[in-house]
């Protein structure tokens, strides 16, 4: 077994622990810094939308060779029109077309612009004027487009609010389920942001894909605080330890996924800004990458933080709490509940050896005494008060060992006889 799968054991029965839940105020000030700068980004920098949500202009060259329908080409191409006079303003996007025909995105060009750029398309293509076809893209589209991935985004988390509800009886996992998903919404957009990638369908398109991937991850997690916290009132532990028992539990499994996740989506990414350029697969690709990254992050950090906060409350969180803290102190000192001697305790004699003038016992035979606190033997003469003593079946005589009288055991061949 691996050193990983050792450690996943470990972290699953509990034998080593990571506090992810008990660090209240570190963790939501990692998570508040990282939401505010997010922020802060997408106000001051602000979004690249792309001409499909600010209008623009698109030119199309058909019947291109073989050799010039390349990735090479379309970088040549982008550079070109980004060092002619209009290309502050173009702001260009080239991308290939199948094997004979290119792509070139740019925004809104007057008359005397688009001949200087369809005489670059021609210069470094080698294509003919009537190869070249040009199309207006309004920003009617693109707002068409925002508005239906608004309207799913609320359709989505709306049903998530249901289905967490439904599914764990429980309205506040749904609340921190939808405080997991604005921080991941958020940072994401952050990171886009930064990244000055123009905002397209397909980013949209990849932005909607991250809610599932993280709301999944966060649904296994809250299964296993479930299963942990079932049987609180019996259990030792309080909330906030099974909580963050099941987040260990769980973490290899979390780990696991978003490695396997993450490693295609990343290769996609290298492949399609570096290698490609301007490929509309790197919008889909970051989007997604940022967003599974932060949705392990908040399914570990920030989900059962909430949550834990939010139960910290429910009175029998409480009693477990209490319950908790009781047993932990008891196994740290055994002893402290012996009772402390006082002035005013009863003293008793210790059991040992009697001297010859104490009985007719031999000298040096043991003696059996009540232990402290025992009750004290009664005489013969208290016997049977208080009750019907029943009558004894053989002869009646002082027992050493209980301390009264005791009818004494005979052989079976003598009971009955006289």
């Amino acid at each position: 077994m691996g050193k990983f799968s050792r450690l996943g054991n470990e972290l699953y029965q509990g034998d080593k622990s990571i506090d992810f839940v008990h660090k209240r105020a570190l963790w939501y000030a990692i998570s508040l810094t990282l939401v505010g700068l997010a922020i802060v980004v997408i106000v001051v920098k602000g979004l690249n939308f792309g001409i499909e949500f600010t209008g623009g202009t698109q030119y199309r060259v058909d019947n291109l060779a073989a050799a010039k329908a390349n990735q090479e080409t379309a970088d040549e191409l982008r550079d070109a029109i980004g060092n002619s006079s209009v290309g502050a303003a173009a702001a260009p996007t080239v991308t290939t077309s199948g094997d004979s025909a290119m792509l070139i995105q740019t925004e809104d060009l007057n008359a005397v612009a688009d001949q200087e750029v369809r005489g670059i398309i021609q210069d470094v293509t080698g294509a003919s004027n009537d190869d070249i076809s040009k199309d207006d893209i309004g920003a009617s589209w693109g707002r068409d487009v925002a508005k239906r991935a608004l309207v799913g985004v609320g359709i989505f988390l709306g049903l998530v609010v249901i289905f967490i509800w439904a599914y764990f009886r429980e309205w506040k996992m749904s609340v921190a389920a939808l405080v997991a998903l604005f921080h991941d919404i958020v940072l994401t957009i952050g990171i886009y942001a930064l990244s000055g990638f123009p905002v397209t369908p397909a980013a949209v398109t990849g932005l909607l894909a991250i809610l599932g991937f993280s709301m999944y991850d966060t649904v296994v997690v809250f299964d296993k605080i479930r299963e942990n916290t079932h049987e609180l009132r019996t259990s030792r532990q309080s909330y906030a330890d099974a909580a963050n028992l099941a987040v260990n539990q769980t973490l290899v499994r979390s780990i696991n996924t978003s490695i396997v996740a993450l490693i295609p989506i990343g290769a996609i990414l290298y492949v399609s800004a570096v290698q490609l350029g301007a490929s509309s697969l790197k919008d889909l690709a970051l989007a997604q990458f940022v967003g599974m990254a932060a949705g392990v992050y908040s399914s570990v950090f920030i989900a059962p933080r909430v949550l834990v906060h939010m139960k910290s409350t429910e009175t029998e969180v409480k009693l477990a709490e209490r319950r908790a803290r009781a047993a932990a102190k008891r196994d740290a000192d055994r002893y402290a509940a012996v009772p402390v001697f006082t002035e005013d305790m009863p003293v008793r004699d210790e059991p040992g050896p009697v001297d010859e003038a104490e009985g007719d016992l031999e000298e040096g035979a043991p003696v059996s005494r009540p232990a402290p606190g025992a009750q004290e033997p009664r005489s013969p003469e208290t016997a049977g008060r208080g009750r019907i003593a029943p009558q004894s079946r053989g002869p009646v005589q002082q027992s050493a060992s209980s301390g009264r009288q005791q009818p004494s055991r005979q052989p079976k061949s003598k009971r009955g006889k006289k």
